[in-house]
């Protein structure tokens, strides 16, 4: 026997999740737990993935796979695919193993034609109903399968609702809907210039293709790309039959979750609406009802529910995001899945779990995604400030969080104005898919239609957005990108504030305070703490951002830039007198003008990690990085310095290099210019004097970090220049001062020759910035020109600034952290580039045994709960 690639839902279970995707194995174990689910059948991920083998194309055995189950469908429900006088209706839905809410496509009621639509209509005794589904179809089929737009569509929708002089899509009539269906396939004829298929074996071959096709479509690309997510996962897809809950008032269709998925509150959440179909309530088209009012509706249905929402949660230990149908009083289940919440949320829903003996502590910590506490860590409003705001409207409180930005009107807009620095919040009528970009540029989202569990409000809390929807009384358009409320108009770039935890708008910038570790934060973060053996430091430069990283965990402090501290007032003056200096004299008093400066700065540092450890990074960067550009500064330095203005534009011409990243900088400029190193050891060793006599019970020991280092040597001349000046400074105060000397490993060399250079250094610590760019060959600061055609071919999966390419520059980590422990045992090993805040790099560091990541104040939360996890899953 071949392969198999399609499993009824009755073969699976909720173990298949890498088969089945976790829809097509959460139905099955709904089944498994005698749950009312529709029948049907999943065509597995691995035929995805060959799909995609064999050119874009499902193969003949798939296709007669998919063939034969849907004949073992027909059996099942009793009713015949294509038949009018006993129609199989299905839907066909993605699921891939991962939840990526409304990334990839759906396709409702598929199996209608002209002739199918008038049995199905004299079948129900309900025309309406049936014309209704097969309006929906062909808008969704066009969409999804042909790649029409769904808002041509919706503009003919609105133009007979206007002709009809109603409201809402339920006030039109039998014939509305047939005159509709008629625009609508008229309109697929002129756009394609063939007529809708009427095969519905045809239909369901080309829907499951377009389920495949989705799974690169640009927004699943980006939703994996920003989850971690791996293309070779594929998306199974699920082909069930269709239950109805748009045949009248005695049908309905709703989305529930187990708990508040905004606060955590153990209390059922959701929405639904009579008469409709599942699309109009996660879409937003109608304001749905809240579930509790379905109790007043169908009070046996609301029990049945209720019952089964509890045994979901028991069985799955996890909130539950639910989608149901009511069809003629009868209920159905279309899906589970552990719900997308706030990291508010995600921390009481854990912490309550634990207590309520569903959970342990450490599967409590394993289920919080670490990138969600960063929500945790951003401002909320200042109260002040507030008291005197007076909201212009209010929406539901979709997505909890205070943002203040400028209007934008579309998601392009939202990308392009966020990465020019400004502060945007996207306004909307609704959300789609496709705004998934723009979504995650904005620092909020306002729409004007949609509920609690709308595109809107789901993405948004899964991302942590602030978000407010729903908001009813503003008119919006998009075309002049205006929107009026109580005749109040604002336009493009205007400021608003949203307040997603109340739904308040206000028309004005509104003032935010910091974020604080607190309640059920702090006794989650304790528990990650228990588990972790990485030790958590931070990236500061200054004593205020040393502060708020300890405020957040931090241990430490694994990376101080010196050269952040030279760019302001007569620090920039000093340090390009310095630069320019014609002779070593010179330049030793423009560093005794920096002496003071940076001495007390490493005081302040010192003072604010009260004895914690502080590694301090010697001056790295190019030289000319600091040197005046404009004729006013040229010509003032020149001043300065009693030289010609042509003579300083000669030696800043002098200092230009073609590829400065690689060229005279970090440990260079000390073998040129051992006096900076000298300066900067007295600044480090003074500081730790006077902290220690001030405050003994710190004992700071200083740990200073030689940049840039490619060969021992070079390392070995600038340590015995710190060694001398640092043992001359102690000598002379009579004190005792323990100090470490260690550099960053940051050349591929480096790697590969750790265990010559650990003979001379006492810690390493990895500069992966700067080892991805060189182990890579390219610049991080131009990359970002060509490396979206490298994701959109998927020759990179991940930012490998973002994300530590474990392949490559994680073995270069590995080599250098095994060769360093052969040569000193005790070696303190530690990464301070971007990555020591990224969860699956940290879990990386902790497998091959480093002691600490740091990475910057507001990841350390994160880092300490991935820290966590890594501890946990690798026992």
């Amino acid at each position: 026997m071949g392969k198999k690639f399609v499993y009824t839902f009755h073969e699976g279970n909720g173990e298949m999740r890498d088969l089945l995707g976790g829809k097509g194995a959460n139905l099955a174990e709904m089944i498994n737990l005698g749950m009312p689910v529709p029948y049907g059948f999943t065509v597995t991920t691995e035929a995805c993935n060959q799909y995609y083998d064999d050119g874009g194309v499902i193969n003949d055995a798939i296709v007669s796979e998919i063939f034969d189950h849907l004949a073992e469908l027909e059996k099942l429900s009793e009713k015949t695919f294509g038949d009018p006088t006993n129609p199989l209706l299905v839907s066909v839905r993605s699921g891939s193993r991962a939840s990526m809410p409304g990334m990839m496509d759906t396709i409702l009621n598929l199996g209608l034609n002209d002739d199918v639509v008038e049995g199905l209509a004299k079948l129900t005794d309900n025309p309406r109903f049936a014309y209704d589904s097969y309006r929906r179809f062909i808008q969704m089929f066009a969409d999804v399968v042909m790649g029409l737009s769904k808002g041509k569509f919706e503009t003919i929708i609105d133009d007979i609702k206007a002709e009809k002089k109603v409201y809402l899509d339920t006030e039109l009539s039998t014939d509305d809907l047939k005159e509709m269906v008629k625009r609508f396939k008229a309109f697929y004829h002129a756009q394609l210039h063939e007529d809708f298929p009427t095969d519905p074996r045809e239909q369901l071959k080309k829907a499951v293709e377009a389920v495949f096709k989705s799974w690169n479509n640009p927004r699943a690309i980006y939703y994996r790309k920003m989850n971690d997510i791996p293309s070779s996962w594929g998306t199974a897809v699920n082909v069930q039959m269709m239950v109805f809950g748009n045949m009248g008032d005695t049908s309905g269709t709703g989305v529930a979750f187990t708990r508040n998925p905004s606060t955590g509150e153990n209390k059922l959440y959701g929405e639904f609406l009579m008469n409709a179909q599942g699309e109009d309530v996660v879409a937003g088209i109608r304001t749905p009802n809240h579930i509790s009012e379905l109790r007043d509706v169908m009070p046996e249905v609301y029990d049945e529910f209720v019952a089964i929402t509890k045994k979901l949660e028991s069985h799955y230990r996890d909130m539950q995001d639910m989608e149901f149908t009511i069809e003629n009083k009868k209920l159905f289940m279309l899906q589970t899945r552990n719900g997308k919440r706030t990291a508010k949320a995600a921390i009481r829903i854990a912490r309550d779990l634990v207590e309520e003996k569903l959970l342990t502590k450490e599967e409590a910590v394993l289920m919080v995604d670490p990138k969600q506490l960063d929500a945790l860590l951003h401002p909320t409003f200042d109260q002040a400030s507030l008291k005197h705001a007076v909201a212009i409207t209010r929406g539901l409180p979709a997505s909890p969080g205070a943002a203040t930005g400028q209007v934008v009107f579309n998601a392009a807009d939202a990308v392009s104005y966020a990465a020019k620095g400004h502060r945007v919040i996207l306004v909307r009528l609704e959300t789609s898919p496709e705004d998934i970009e723009g979504m995650n540029a904005a620092k909020g989202i306002l729409t004007v239609r949609g509920g609690m569990t709308s595109h809107a409000a789901v993405v948004a809390r899964g991302m942590g957005i602030c978000c407010v929807s729903g908001c009813g009384d503003i008119k919006i358009n998009e075309e002049t990108k205006t929107f009026k409320i109580n005749g109040r108009v604002f336009k493009e770039y205007d400021y608003i504030s949203l307040d997603g935890s109340t739904g308040n708008v206000y028309g004005e910038e509104l003032k935010t305070v910091p974020a604080q570790i607190a309640g059920d934060f702090e006794i989650f973060m304790s528990w990650a703490d228990e588990f972790r053996t990485l030790k958590v430091r931070t990236n500061a430069d200054t004593p205020r951002d040393a502060k708020q990283a300890l405020t957040f965990g931090a241990e430490g402090i694994g990376l101080v830039r010196t050269e952040h501290m030279f760019f302001e007032g007569e620090r920039i003056k000093a340090i390009r007198e310095m630069i320019v200096a014609k002779t070593k004299e010179q330049r030793e008093r423009a560093l005794a003008k920096l002496l003071p400066m940076q001495r007390g700065d490493f005081e302040g540092i010192y003072e604010a990690m009260e004895g914690r450890p502080v590694t301090i990074r010697y001056l790295d960067p190019p030289l000319h990085e600091f040197l005046p550009t404009s004729s006013y500064d040229i010509t003032t330095l020149a001043d300065d310095m009693g030289m010609e203005v042509d003579e300083l534009k000669g030696i800043i011409q002098g200092l230009h290099e073609f590829n400065p990243m690689m060229g005279h900088r970090g440990v260079r400029l000390a073998v040129s210019y051992p006096e900076i190193a000298e300066m900067q050891t007295r600044a480090v060793i003074e500081a730790a004097i006077n902290v220690n006599k001030a405050n003994p019970e710190f004992n700071v020991v200083p740990e200073i970090m030689i940049p840039l280092v490619g060969e021992v040597a070079e390392l070995k001349y600038v340590k015995d220049v710190v060694t001398k000046t640092a043992d001359e400074i102690i000598k002379e105060n009579g004190v005792k001062l323990d100090y470490l000397v260690g550099t960053m490993i940051e050349i591929p060399r480096a790697a590969l020759t750790a265990d010559e250079i650990a003979k001379e250094a006492e810690f390493f610590s990895f500069g992966t910035n700067d080892l991805t760019q060189m182990t890579f060959g390219f610049s991080r600061d131009d990359a970002g020109s060509f490396l979206n055609d490298y994701y959109d071919k998927r020759i990179y999966e991940q930012d490998p600034f973002a994300r530590l390419d474990q392949k490559g520059v994680g073995k270069l980590v590995e080599m250098a952290a095994r060769l360093g422990r052969e040569t000193r045992p005790d070696i303190k090993l530690g990464i301070c580039g971007e990555h020591g805040g990224d969860p699956s790099s940290i879990e990386f560091c902790h497998k091959i045994g480093l002691q600490y990541v740091s990475c910057s104040p507001f990841r350390v939360p994160i880092a300490r709960l991935a820290a966590a996890q890594a501890a946990l899953r690798n026992k």
